[in-house]
Order: structure tokens, then sequence, then C-alpha cells
């Protein structure tokens, strides 16, 4: 099949979802109307900061658009494309997106609460505290999934260490002109960019490696984890608009660029398709429910509704701006992850070295799981080659493409991390855990320690997209039990809810019995538990609601 076609007709659908679909959502469903927003109520120059729509539409988008929906297609097109590509389409338009669209106003509505704060008041402190531990659970394997990722794409890629580094330094000149000086932010970021460009391409010439400055080899990657641990503690702990909101500005036209580049080249060149569309039903982990858990990031992730519920509503300026926010940001990551897989499937075959990559679906899957960062950058830079790119600037490119947004992730999560331990420290009266500091530094050692076991290495991708996957069932849930007592229309939410959780249970149920470390069986298994009991409270919860009702 033609990939310019597909690609199109992708695109298309995502239009007229945001078109159609958000607009039925925003006044059946979630009714938004103007009212102050917690950003407004609580200004505090900190996390309560009132943010233009494009910036924080662009603190979102790059929140979300991290490496997670890159790596999952480029994995999934292990089973074919055709399954990656409606799950990646049909899930973010019906799921993804009115999930985290609703994330973002129950938030809203309450005073910028978490999710897990509201499922007190929307069924009882018990879930709360659930909420909050898986939660807590999930952002570290978060966490760590995300600092092996850029580790590894620092250790092979190092011509990607000086432009990325200098993004840093930018975006806090940036954010302290826009923020103290009031001055519009666009031209700023568009300066900003074209810097980061020129930096791109001295450093596609110009490689920093650890090597030179005494590290031994076999320890680099431990010593990068390390550094980006570090990092994201003291990220997280700064003032949103020091660095978060002016690099998330940038990385936002970054992406555009990025995208608009390799849909240019598609739409140009338009590769044939090499992968087949259906394959391996019969090896590997089952499709059904693996297909869904692979692919998180990318068509519905809970993670979204943290980030959502969590910075995201402490930061919008007008009720209105959060169907851009909410439902657009999360089609521009689906945009990311059709890149991806066109890429992986397409892309790919201008590359020379066929025979050093694995081509996800003529390998087994262990070694899928391992290349898909290799396949998708080598993939978009095969296709930015065709187009007239040097080779060298077309990887860097690439890798500082996906390096931006997944150390996006990594700081926002980290910043996710400390809210909901303090969170839980008020829930359980423990005020220890209230303290930021303390709260940064249980949101980042146990994330290390996951990170660096080489025991869980292997095995975190699924445990993270199925965990991930029922946050946000359960997330849905909330949302359910919210607006049913409003009298809304909740069935968009009540079907993605079903399915998304048998999905999960049953992947996370598989895991659980193909654990072959004490400590991953552990993990799957306190999921397993933590979510069953949510799902009983929340059952027991309605059951009670509608008896009271009745009488």
């Amino acid at each position: 099949m033609n990939s310019a076609i597909l690609t199109l007709i992708c695109l298309s659908m995502f239009y007229f979802g945001y078109r159609y679909y958000s607009q039925f959502l925003s006044t059946k469903v979630y009714g938004i109307k103007n009212q102050k927003t917690p950003a407004h109520e609580f200004q505090d120059g900190i996390d309560y900061v009132p943010t233009d729509k494009h910036i924080l539409f662009g603190h979102h988008f790059t929140s979300i658009a991290g490496a997670a929906p890159i790596i999952g297609p480029c994995i999934a097109v292990y089973w074919g494309w055709l399954p990656a590509i409606l799950w990646v389409v049909l899930g973010t338009i019906f799921m993804g997106a009115a999930h985290d669209f609703g994330s973002l106003v129950l938030s809203l509505k309450e005073k910028g609460k978490s999710v897990a704060d509201i499922s007190s008041l929307t069924i009882n402190n018990r879930i709360r505290v659930m909420f909050l531990i898986f939660i807590m659970c999930l952002t570290w394997l978060v966490l760590a999934v995300f600092a092996n990722a850029i580790a590894g794409l620092f250790t092979k890629y190092s011509t990607a260490v000086l432009p990325v580094n200098i993004e840093i330094i930018i975006a806090m000149i940036i954010g302290y002109y826009i923020y103290k000086k009031k001055i519009n932010a666009f031209l700023p970021s568009i300066i900003a960019l074209l810097v980061l460009y020129i930096f791109v391409w001295i450093g596609s010439n110009n490689p920093i490696n650890l090597e030179s400055i005494g590290v031994q080899s076999s320890n680099v990657k431990h010593t990068w984890v390390v550094l980006l641990f570090i990092y994201s503690g003291i990220a997280s702990l700064i003032p949103v608009w020091i660095l978060l909101q002016p690099r998330d500005y940038i990385n936002s036209h970054q992406l555009i660029v990025g995208l608009s580049l390799i849909f240019l080249s598609i739409f140009l060149i338009q590769p044939k398709i090499i992968a087949p569309a259906i394959t391996n039903l019969d090896k590997g982990p089952p499709i059904i429910p693996f297909l869904f858990v692979t692919i998180a990031c990318g068509a519905i992730s809970g993670f979204h509704g943290l980030v959502s519920s969590g910075t995201t509503s402490k930061q919008v300026n007008k009720m209105k701006d959060a169907r851009m926010i909410g439902y657009g940001a999360t089609l521009g990551e689906g945009s990311l992850a059709l890149a991806a897989t066109i890429a992986a499937i397409a892309g790919i075959s201008f590359v020379n070295m066929q025979n050093e990559i694995c081509l996800p679906w003529a390998c087994d899957f262990n070694n899928a799981k391992a290349g898909a960062l290799n396949v998708f950058i080598n993939g978009s830079s095969g296709l930015l080659q065709q187009i007239g790119l040097p080779q060298g600037l077309a990887t860097t490119l690439i890798v500082v493409l996906v390096v931006s947004f997944a150390a996006t992730t990594l700081d926002s999560a980290t910043r996710i991390q400390r809210y909901i331990i303090t969170e839980f420290g008020s829930a359980t009266k423990l005020k220890i855990f209230e303290n930021k500091y303390l709260a940064t530094l249980i949101s980042i050692i146990p994330a290390y320690f996951i990170a660096t076991n080489n025991e869980l290495r292997n095995e975190l991708w699924q445990t993270f997209g199925a965990s991930n996957q029922m946050l946000a069932a359960l997330t849905l849930m909330v949302l359910s039990i919210y607006f049913w007592k409003k009298g809304k229309n909740i069935i968009p939410l009540i079907i993605p809810m079903i399915i998304i959780m048998l999905i999960t249970i049953s992947a996370l149920y598989i895991k659980f019995n193909q654990s072959t470390t004490l400590l991953l069986k552990s993990i799957n298994g306190i999921l397993i538990i933590l979510i069953i009991w949510m799902i009983l409270e929340g059952i027991m919860y309605c059951l009670k609601k509608m008896k009271l009702k009745n009488e």
C-alpha cells in the first residue's frame, strides 16, 4: 500500500475527530462553561501560572509526547502495520483524546486537584489512597523507562548531547524574558528554535562522549542515568516559567517542524510499505491483549491524565482552552505515533544498513523491543535524506527530537510524582511526605534502582504499558461516576473504560504468570490487587447510590 495515501486517510480522521467528536464531548459530556480557572484562583508564580493557550499547548503536547508514542508503534508492527495503525487512529480519537480532555476538564472544575484527589470526593478516601499508590508505582516505571531511553540514545548518538543541553540554557533565557519582561513568546521561541538547529548542525560534527573525560565505556549509560535523575530532580523543583514552559514551547515548534519534515517526505517520496499488514499471530506474545499495551502513549495513556490534572490544569487561562489543549494535543501525539509507524514500515526501506537493523516483523519479540528506537531513528533519517538532508544532520535532528520530548516527560513526571507523594502524605496524615525536597528524593531514588536493575530492564515496557493503560481505565471510571452524578451522557466514557480494563487486567495477569524474577512478579501482583480493589470500590459506590435513589 502507498504510505502517503494511508497517512492522508489517518490525518483526515484526526481532523474530523477534533472537528466533531471533541465538540460533542465538550457540550454533551463535559459541559464546559466559563468559570474562574485554578491558575487565576490560586496564582502563585510557581505552579499556578495563567498561561497563553499556545504556550500551554506546547507544554502539554511535549509532556505527553515523549518517546513512548515512538517506541510502542515501532514494537507493535511486529504483528503487522494494520493492527498498529487501527489502534493508533481509533484509540486516539475515541479513547485517548476523550480521556485526556476529560481529565483536564475534571481538574479545572475541581480547583486544580489531581484525579486521585478527586476520586476521594467522587467515591471515597480509600480509593484515593489506592489511586495514589498505583500512580506512584506507575510513575516510577515511567521515570525508569524514559531515563533508560535517553541514556541509551546519548550513549549511542553522542552528537545529540550538545544541542539537547544547549536547549536547556536557551529555554531558561527565553523563560526569563517572557515571564519577567512580559514579552510575546512567539518570536523569541522561533529564534530559540533556529539557534537550537544551529547547534544540531554543530553537534552533528562534534560529538560529546563521556569516555573522553575519563568515564569507562561500560559505565557511560549508567552515568547518564545518574545525571538525568539529578537533572530531573532540580528541574521539578524550580518554577514552571523558568524551564518547563519555555522549553516545552520550543519543543512544540520542534515537534511541528520534525513532523512536518517527516510527513512532507512521505507525501513527496511516497515510500512503499515493506512490512506485512498482519503477521506473527502464531508467534510471540498474543496480539490480544499485548498490542493494546505495547502501544500505550499514542493511543490512550493514563500518564496523560496525570499531566492534565497535575501540571496543565494549574496553568489553563480560560476553560474554553481545555478543548484545544486536552483533545488537540492528544491528536498531535497520535500524529507522532503515526509518523513513527510509517518510518518503521516504509522509511526504513531507504536505509542501506538493513542487515544491521532488526526489522520488528522479521525478528523475535525481544529484539523488536530492543531495536524499536533504532528503527524509528534510521527510518525517519532515511526519509529526511530523500529530501536532501545529509545523513549525519538528519540522524542528529531526529535523535534531538526524541530526547527533547523524553526529557520533558522525565522532569514533568518527576514534578507530578512530587505532587503525588505530598498528596499521599496529606491523605495519610504523614506530614513528613509533604516536604517537597524529601518528596523529590522519594520520586527519583526508587526510579533509579528500577532503571539500573538488569533483571527488570528488558521487562519494563509491557508492565509500564499495562499499568499505564489501566490508570487510564481507572481515570475513566472516576470521570464516568463524576459526570453520571451530574446527569451527563457517560456512554463515551463507559465503553472505552470497560474495553481497557479487560485488556489490561489480562495483560498484567499474563505478565504475572510469566515473571521470572520475584521483584517483577511482586510489582505485577501489587498492581493487579490495587486495580481489582479500586474497581470494586467504584462498583459498590454506584450500587449504593442507585439503591438510595430508588428508595
